[in-house]
């Protein structure tokens, strides 16, 4: 069998079926094995490459990888009236979320415009008081605040997280990334969004609202603290500077100062930075910290979790 003929180069790595043919072509062409059809209408040469210039918020875990290649190729055959919403605008975002890999785009219209209808595809309506939209890397997808105040149905947990990833807040500090860098929205625009109608799980919404914090830096980090503080336990600072007696010894990322108690989720570290965190809690440890170390069997049994937590402040005088 020949290899197939190469394709014009302005259509790029997905393209239209409409454009091609514009181009001269043919059917035979289209419908070669090198080439997958991620949405009716649509081609593409192995997975769709991101504009040259593009930045993409967050820390572009698997899920936005998949979901912004997948974006990329529905955009293609996108209406104008159309934009991306609900958890694909979320992790279009960059936003951590629970949806699971091959799940539908969520594409919405405001109004009465005719709902998207296509494969891969949840269509959804959206009010023009309830939601703004904007464009990221070309592609049209609603504001984080609207975002997230869509997201009602999803756990109080899920939301939290969200919210936390949103709203943070780069702050100047020893070895800090990206200080300086604007959230992507904030609380107080969360709550507008959230006032600004009708919104299926308001109550849950608003408590998750109350719930958020702009110094959280990853879902662990979001999820830990919810299960201490809901357990009763008082609520940490995050990731706060500890000085020694030299200086900056440490930024913990849960910390009750008063007691001297510092918690740290571990994921999992490999070779220099594994030497580097060892290093960092021995010195938290000698400066009289008590180090609570938490890992994720660990924060998949809550109840042993906060019970050390506990202990850790019973013995360091707090009192509930």
């Amino acid at each position: 069998m020949k290899p197939p003929r190469p394709l014009p180069p302005q259509l790029g790595t997905v393209f239209s079926i409409t454009d091609a043919r514009a181009l001269g072509v043919g059917s035979d062409r289209l419908f070669r094995s090198d080439l997958t059809t991620p949405f009716p209408g649509v081609r593409a040469q192995g997975q769709p490459i991101p504009p040259a210039d593009a930045t993409w918020p967050g820390d572009n875990e698997a899920n936005g990888t998949q979901t912004r290649a997948l974006a990329l190729a529905y955009a293609v055959r996108m209406r104008p009236i159309e934009f991306f919403s609900h958890l694909t605008a979320a992790e279009l975002w960059g936003a951590p979320t629970p949806r699971r890999p091959g799940s539908p785009l969520d594409v919405a219209v405001f109004g009465n415009d005719p709902l998207p209808r296509c494969r891969g595809v949840r269509g959804h309506r959206a009010g023009p008081r309830l939601t703004t939209t904007t464009t990221l890397n070309g592609l049209r997808l609603a504001s984080p605040a609207s975002v997230w105040a869509s997201l009602g149905t999803l756990p109080l947990e899920d939301l939290v997280v969200i919210g936390d990833y949103f709203c943070r807040e780069w702050r100047d500090g020893f070895l800090r990334p990206h200080a300086g860098r604007r959230p992507l929205t904030t609380r107080t625009k969360l709550a507008a969004a959230l006032d600004a109608g009708r919104r299926v799980g308001a109550a849950r919404l608003r408590t998750a609202l109350g719930m958020i914090r702009e110094d959280s830096w990853s879902p662990r980090e979001s999820l830990c603290r919810i299960l201490l503080t809901t357990a009763g336990l008082p609520e940490p600072m995050l990731n706060l500077d500890v000085d020694g007696p030299l200086g900056f010894l440490a930024c913990v990322d849960m910390a009750y100062p008063r007691y001297r108690v510092a918690i740290e989720y571990q994921g999992q570290l490999h070779g220099a930075r594994y030497a580097k965190d060892i290093e960092r809690l021995e010195a938290l440890r000698a400066a009289g910290w008590i180090v609570i170390q938490v890992s994720s069997a660990l924060l998949a049994r809550p109840a042993e979790l906060v019970d050390r937590v506990r202990r850790a402040l019973l013995s360091r005088g707090w009192r509930p």
